[in-house]
C-alpha cells in the first residue's frame, strides 16, 4: 500500500464534491479516474498529490512517499535547455545542481567546493545520475531549448521532469491531448515499462484500455472501483444504474404506500406507530438527500439542404506550407455521405488540407470543384469562434435569445440544457468555462445552424467520454457528409469510412476505412513477402549472375520475417507481463533481469529490420 485516501469529505457548494469517499493505491497499480466533466477527478487528484487539503478524512502514507504530476496543459514561462527544465524539477537539489553546472564553468573556486560539499551531503549526485538516464531513455537532446520544442517533445520532457525524482505515484492529467498518434503510442509503451503507480485521467478509451489496471469513477461525489478493461467497466456501470433505478423504484413505492397511510391520521398519532411514523421521516430525508443520475446530453445537428452526390472533387492539387509536403498530385472525390477520417503527426498540415478543401486555402497547382448547396458547420480547434468576455449563451447565436431550429423556435437557454448546461452556467463568462465545457460551446453554436457538410477539426479535446459517444452516435446519424481531424484512435474507428493520412513527402493520400484498417494495410504492404519459388544453387564467386543475391544472403532475407514475427510475439508477451500490476510487486533484481530481457529483445527486432532493408535495397540494386 502506497497511499490510502479515509472518509475524505470535500465541498464548494452546497452539495459535496468527495462525500466521506475512501480510495488505497498498491504498487504497481495504474488506475484511471473516470467521471463526467465536473465529477470532481481532477480535483481528487488534487487531494491525492496534497494540492487540496480536504474538509475532513485521514489521508495516510510513509513519510518517505514521492509523488510527481504531469500537468493537462505546458506551463507559461518554461524556458532554457531540457536539462535545466527536467533538473528544476528536483527543488532545491535541482537548483544546487544547476548552480553547480554554473560555478564548473566560472572562476569561483570556493563557491563550486562549497556547492560540491552540499551535494555530497544531500547525496544529490545520484539524481543527477537519475536526470542523465532518464533523458537518454526519453530520447530527449538535454542541450535543445525547451521553447523551441514541438508541443508533443515538450510534454515528453515534462514527463521527463516529473521522473526524474523517482516518484512513487505518478500522476497524469489528460496526458494524451494534444499529442499525435505516434506520440501517444510512445507514451503507452513508455508507461507499461514504468515501474511506479499510476493515476491518470483521459477521455482516450483505446489509450484507457491499454493502459488501466483499475477505473476508478467518480459520481455524485462518490468513488467506485471497477478492475479490469473499459469495456469490462461500461458493462458493469450499466448493471449497477440498473440495480439502483430498481432499488429507486421499490423505495418510492414503499414511500408512496406510507404516505397514503400518514394522510389517515388518527393511527398514525397511537403510540405504537410512533416508530412508523419516524420511519417514514426517515424516508423523506432519504429521498430528499437522494442525488440522482445526472442527464445525458442529446447534441443533435440542425440538417440543411440535401447537397448534389459530389460533394467535394480535387484533381492533381499540390500544396506546400513552410517546405512541407501538404498535397502532391492529389486527386480524390468526396460524395454524399461519406465521413473521411484526417490524421497525421502535428505540423504536418492536417488544418491546412481542410481549408485548401474548403476553398479558403489557394493550392500551388492543380484544381478544386465544389459541388451544389454546401452548406458547410466548421469547428475550429482555437475556438477563435468563440467571444471569451461574452456569456456562453451569447456564443450560441451571436446574442439572440432565440433560435430556428429543425423548425421550431428555441430558446437559447433550453437549446444549451441539452448539452448540459444549467441557465447558471450558460450565463458565466465564457472565459471561465473548463476545456471540455467550452468545446461543448463550440458544437452547440456549430449545430444551431443549418448545415450538410461537416468539418471537425480536433472536437474530441476535453470531451468526457459520455460526451465523446454522443458526438459519435450525432456523426454516425448525420445524414450529410463529415470530414474530420482526430488523434483519437477509437473515435476515429467508429466513425469513418475512408482516411486522409499523411505519408511524408507524398503529403496525404486516401485510404478505404477507418484507422485500424490502414494499419492493417501498411503492415501487408511492409511486410516482406516469403519467396515460394526454390533459391538456386550460388554461382562460382568469379562467374557471379547479375541481377540476384548470394545464397547466404537470399536465405537471410526469406527467414527473416518468421524471425521478425517469433521476435514480436516474445515481445508482446513480455509486454503482457510487465501490464499486470503483480509485476512490480516483485524484488527489483527480477524486474531487472526482465527488463534488460525486454531491451535485447527489442535492439534484435530493430536489428532484423534494419538488416531486411538493407537486403531488400540490395536486391533492387542489384535487379536495376
Amino acid at each position: 500500500m502506497l497511499l490510502t485516501l479515509r472518509d475524505i469529505s470535500l465541498r464548494f457548494t452546497d452539495l459535496p464534491v468527495l462525500d466521506e469517499v475512501s480510495l488505497t493505491i498498491d504498487e504497481g497499480e495504474r488506475v484511471c479516474l473516470a467521471g463526467r466533466n465536473g465529477a470532481g477527478k481532477s480535483t481528487l487528484m488534487k487531494v491525492i498529490a496534497g494540492d487540496i487539503t480536504p474538509d475532513s478524512g485521514d489521508i495516510e502514507h510513509s513519510s518517505t512517499l514521492r509523488i510527481s504530476k504531469l500537468p493537462q496543459d505546458i506551463p507559461a514561462g518554461l524556458h532554457g535547455t531540457v536539462y535545466e527544465v527536467v533538473t528544476e524539477g528536483l527543488g532545491k537539489v535541482g537548483e544546487q545542481l544547476l548552480a553547480y553546472d554554473r560555478a564548473r564553468h566560472g572562476d569561483d573556486e570556493a563557491t563550486l567546493l562549497e556547492l560540491q560539499h552540499e551535494l555530497e551531503e544531500a547525496g544529490a549526485w545520484d539524481r543527477q545520475l537519475k536526470v542523465d538516464s532518464t533523458l537518454s531513455r526519453m530520447g530527449l537532446d538535454p542541450d535543445a531549448r525547451f521553447e523551441d520544442l514541438s508541443g508533443g517533445l515538450k510534454r515528453r520532457v515534462l514527463l521527463a521532469r516529473a521522473l526524474a525524482s523517482d516518484p512513487d505515484i505518478l500522476l497524469l492529467d489528460e496526458p494524451t491531448n494534444h499529442l499525435d498518434i505516434a506520440a501517444v503510442q510512445w507514451l503507452e509503451n513508455f508507461l507499461l515499462g514504468a515501474t511506479c503507480a499510476l493515476v491518470f485521467i483521459t477521455h482516450d478509451r483505446t489509450f484507457l484500455d491499454r493502459i488501466a489496471t483499475r477505473i476508478v469513477e467518480v459520481d455524485r461525489g462518490k468513488l467506485y472501483s471497477w478492475p479490469g478493461s473499459f469495456t469490462d467497466y461500461r458493462r458493469r456501470k450499466s448493471e449497477a444504474l440498473e440495480a439502483e433505478r430498481q432499488a429507486h423504484r421499490e423505495f418510492d413505492k414503499k414511500l408512496a404506500e406510507e404516505e397514503i397511510w400518514i394522510r389517515q391520521g388518527v393511527k398514525a398519532r397511537t403510540k405504537r406507530n410512533q416508530g412508523r411514523v419516524k420511519a417514514l421521516e426517515a424516508m423523506r430525508e432519504e429521498v430528499a438527500d437522494r442525488r440522482k443520475v445526472e442527464r445525458r446530453a442529446r447534441i443533435q445537428a440542425q440538417f440543411g439542404e440535401e447537397t448534389s452526390k459530389r460533394v467535394i472533387e480535387a484533381r492533381r492539387l499540390n500544396c506546400e506550407i513552410a517546405g512541407n509536403v501538404v498535397l502532391r498530385d492529389f486527386s480524390l472525390k468526396i460524395r454524399r455521405g461519406q465521413c473521411i477520417g484526417v490524421m497525421g503527426p502535428n505540423g504536418c498540415g492536417k488544418t491546412t488540407l481542410l481549408r485548401v478543401l474548403l476553398g479558403e486555402h489557394e493550392p500551388d497547382s492543380g484544381k478544386l470543384i465544389h459541388g451544389e448547396n454546401l452548406q458547410i458547420a466548421y469547428f475550429d480547434q482555437t475556438r477563435r469562434a468563440l467571444d471569451l468576455e461574452k456569456p456562453a449563451f451569447w456564443n450560441v447565436a451571436d446574442g439572440a435569445e432565440r433560435i430556428e431550429f429543425n423548425g421550431r423556435s428555441l430558446h437559447v437557454l433550453g437549446y444549451l440544457r441539452a448539452f448540459l448546461f444549467s441557465p447558471e452556467r450558460a450565463k458565466t463568462p465564457t472565459k471561465l468555462l473548463s476545456g471540455g465545457e467550452r468545446n461543448r460551446l463550440l458544437l452547440a453554436r456549430l449545430f444551431a445552424k443549418p448545415s450538410n457538410v461537416m468539418v471537425l477539426d480536433e472536437p474530441t479535446n476535453d470531451l468526457d467520454i459520455e460526451t465523446l459517444e454522443m458526438l459519435e452516435d450525432l456523426v454516425n446519424g448525420y445524414p450529410g457528409t463529415c470530414i474530420l481531424v482526430s488523434h483519437d484512435r477509437s473515435f476515429v474507428n467508429n466513425v469513418v469510412d475512408g482516411m486522409l493520412m499523411q505519408e511524408g513527402d507524398r503529403g496525404f493520400q486516401f485510404f478505404v476505412g477507418n484507422y485500424d484498417d490502414w494499419l492493417r494495410q501498411r503492415k501487408e504492404e511492409s511486410a516482406p513477402r516469403q519467396k515460394t519459388k526454390p533459391v538456386a544453387a550460388p554461382a562460382p564467386a568469379n562467374n557471379k549472375q547479375p541481377g540476384k543475391l548470394s545464397y547466404k544472403d537470399q536465405r537471410e532475407l526469406d527467414q527473416l520475417p518468421q524471425r521478425i514475427e517469433s521476435l514480436e510475439a516474445e515481445l508482446s508477451e513480455l509486454h503482457t507481463r510487465m501490464s499486470s500490476s503483480e509485476f512490480f510487486r516483485q524484488d527489483e533484481e527480477s524486474i531487472r533481469v526482465v527488463r534488460q530481457q525486454e531491451n535485447q529483445l527489442q535492439e534484435a527486432l530493430q536489428g532484423c529490420f534494419r538488416r531486411w532493408e538493407e537486403l531488400e535495397a540490395l536486391q533492387s540494386v542489384m535487379k536495376g
